[in-house]
């Protein structure tokens, strides 16, 4: 059996249509042990690989301006899950 090479994905709208081919082959009833193995095998490749892409993936000034004001909006929790304030000791 030969490994499954996803070099040939460079985007993840790709490889979730890919993915999504596999669901409907594997779901068929008519689909052999051995053949659902085979896709089984090719879509954890093609999940590594959109891992491989989110990693390499590079946020613009605008995404990367708007992450950093969601964080700055969020409230501190403590370990207790309620909202700390500095005065409380």
């Amino acid at each position: 059996m030969t490994r499954p090479d996803a070099a040939g994905y460079h985007d993840i709208e790709t490889i979730q249509g890919r993915l999504d081919e596999i669901i409907a082959a594997v779901r068929d009833k008519d689909a052999s042990l051995e053949r659902s193995l085979d896709l089984f095998e090719e879509a954890v490749a093609l999940g590594s690989k959109a891992v491989d892409l989110v990693d390499m993936t590079e946020l613009s000034s605008r995404e990367a301006a708007t992450l950093a004001a969601g964080e700055a909006a969020r409230p501190a929790e403590g370990r207790s899950g309620h909202v700390t304030d500095a005065s409380e000791g």
